[in-house]
């Protein structure tokens, strides 16, 4: 395993808390301020718990913007995330994170105070999005505003330490003409699956976990013509069809601290038969909802598209039908 050592915040347990409960205070409790006021107040204070000792500027400043990455960002993490040649982050406890950078995979070298510190920031970033996760409810999935993935278990379901991934959008949005050149793809396959999509047949893309499903339905999706209005169904939004003026998005919705509220993929699928819906694209099936998609696909909706895990397409297909099995109420 390789090593790419990334700078330990020089930010302790009792100076963080210190710092941080001196700048809530001089903002009255209010954590809501533009970051501009939040910074103001943190070199404020770093400036007061660093007078008369030997910091240097170069570490106050250090100081100062890791105190602003725990308030505001990802604490430790946020120079990963910042990295722009980094693609997935994956931090398996306190003491080991990991991220992946050109396809390879780097121990960063950082790590948190202890578990209580990981999981404060787990909790906290995701109440920020108003997501929960608990002991109670240990799983959570949540997308960034810039389209990144996050998914976080808690004990009792991560007994060796609270678990974060983060699998970040890197803005590159590849062609089927890019794809060509790059040879992913040749010429007369992509030409296949462009006639494909005008043709209105149903697709579905099957692939491993990074094999690049999303972005491959991304890339097709963009084909279909313009005149005909489309619904996405995903667990967390990804897709981007905004070159399409008639493109709907749909998003699962997990239940609330009293189990109640779920909306599902299958939810959803039934929902948007309602909705005049030329295409329906399902971002990804992976249990029951493959019934409520295969019944839209064949009653007056082809030309739909979808992705699932599978090693090849006869897999897949036997997957599909255990899937579909799922969802149909057996007596």
């Amino acid at each position: 395993m390789k090593q790419a050592i990334f700078e330990q915040p020089i930010l302790n347990k009792l100076s963080r808390q210190k710092l941080t409960d001196e700048v809530l205070q001089a903002l009255d409790g209010q954590e809501s301020v533009p970051d501009d006021t939040l910074m103001r107040c943190i070199v404020l204070a770093v400036t007061r718990h660093t007078s008369g000792t030997r910091y240097t500027l170069k570490e106050r400043q250090s100081l100062a913007r890791s105190l602003f990455n725990a308030m505001r960002g990802l604490d430790l993490l946020q120079p990963l995330i910042d990295h722009t040649e980094i693609t997935e982050i994956m931090v398996n406890g306190p003491d080991q994170i990991f991220f992946e950078q050109k396809g390879q995979l780097f121990l960063s070298g950082l790590h948190f105070d202890n578990e209580q510190h990981l999981t404060g920031v787990i909790t906290n970033f995701f109440g920020r999005a108003n997501r929960l996760i608990h002991e109670s409810k240990p799983l959570a999935d949540m997308r960034l505003s810039d389209g990144s993935r996050v998914h976080a278990a808690l004990p009792p379901v991560a007994p060796d330490g609270p678990i974060l991934t983060i699998r970040k959008f890197t803005g590159f949005e590849p062609t089927l003409s890019s794809l060509i050149e790059q040879d992913f793809i040749t010429q007369e396959a992509s030409e296949y699956l462009a006639e494909a999509i005008v043709n209105k047949l149903n697709l579905f893309i099957c692939g491993g976990t990074g094999s690049g499903k999303t972005t491959f339905l991304n890339i097709l999706a963009q084909l279909i013509p313009q005149s005909e209005r489309v619904i996405t169904i995903e667990d967390a939004a990804e897709l981007n069809l905004h070159c399409l003026p008639n493109w709907v998005r749909l998003e699962a919705r997990q239940p609330g601290p009293d189990g109640q509220g779920a909306v599902t993929l299958s939810h959803l699928i039934r929902s948007s038969l309602r909705m005049r819906p030329d295409r329906i694209i399902v971002g990804e099936v992976r249990g029951p909802e493959a019934f409520d998609m295969l019944q839209a696909m064949n009653t007056g909706h082809p030309g739909s598209l979808s992705t699932g895990h599978a090693n090849s397409c006869s897999d897949m297909l036997n997957r599909l039908a255990l899937m579909v099995l799922m969802g149909i109420q057996l007596p």
